[in-house]
């Protein structure tokens, strides 16, 4: 049986070896729960060990979506934590109304539905016309199937729940058609939504921003790595733009804590008050 030192030791090297062999660094990943993800796609790709998974990896190319899917697992839901909806609809919307134009980044979009959430406020707020939504993911499988809008059917009565609890203005059920056991989202919500490949790790700023969402992905990386990242949302933001994360994370320890206020701090909503680089015209 394999020691804890040997296991390390085997996802160090399988760390590595996607690096090296496809280009994607997850050196920086919470140690814990990479390696248990790591251990489970080995398991789910039939690998009798992490050490087997390595040699795939180098090998069958075509898996890499495989495993892009497997460590990064792309889930989320439409309207998750609706209480967080709801103060963005009643508190944030209003005050982005007064932008002429407004550019939202969804980072880590997984599979689309709290862009397609975004998309109904926006639309229930009377902005959406004027608003763009650039929504990203390191995944290509998952960007393609949110870009699909295409979901199991049996979701929709929890979100529909949820929607209701984030303060829905009618039935969300107006937002999609559904057949047999699948629902497919309303051409309308995607008409100002862009889909886009971006990998946090290593990428930088994609675009000016007046509100970013990027909601339980922090908790999966290092410390060094959630620095990184908050750094770059504050590059990306407007003088006054708005950044969502989840419940469960913070700004507490980056070094960008001091640029931002807590606009609603159990809610995890913050705003950018102070940054060099960007005014509010």
């Amino acid at each position: 049986m394999d020691t804890p030192e040997l296991e390390n030791m085997e996802v160090d090297l399988f760390v590595q070896a996607l690096h090296r062999r496809h280009g994607y660094d997850f050196s920086q990943y919470a140690p814990a729960s990479l390696k248990r993800r790591v251990q489970q796609l080995a398991q789910q790709l039939q690998c009798r060990s992490v050490s087997g998974l390595i040699e795939r990896v180098i090998h069958e190319p075509q898996l890499l979506p495989n495993v892009l899917d497997g460590l990064t697992v792309p889930v989320s839901d439409m309207f998750r934590d609706p209480a967080m909806f709801r103060t963005v609809r009643e508190q944030v919307l209003p005050m982005l109304a007064s932008y002429p134009q407004i550019n939202i980044w969804q980072a880590g979009c997984a599979h689309g539905q709290e862009v397609y959430s975004l998309a109904i406020l926006l639309e229930e707020a009377g902005l959406y016309d004027r608003t763009q939504i650039f929504a990203t993911d390191l995944s290509e499988r998952a960007l393609q199937q949110a870009e699909e809008g295409i979901y199991p059917v049996r979701d929709a009565q929890q979100w529909s729940r949820n929607y209701q609890a984030a303060g829905g203005k009618r039935s969300l059920a107006d937002y999609y058609s559904a057949r047999y056991s699948l629902l497919k989202i309303d051409q309308r919500l995607r008409r100002n939504v862009t889909f886009a490949r971006h990998n946090l790790v290593s990428d930088g700023v994609f675009c000016e921003a007046h509100l970013i969402f990027c909601r339980n992905v922090l908790i999966y990386f290092s410390n060094v790595l959630q620095d990184h990242v908050l750094s770059l949302f504050r590059d990306s933001l407007v003088r006054g733009g708005y950044l969502c994360l989840g419940l469960r994370e913070s700004l507490d320890y980056a070094s960008a804590v001091h640029d931002f206020t807590a606009f609603e701090e159990k809610m995890r909503i913050y705003r950018l008050t102070s940054h060099s680089e960007h005014e509010v015209t």
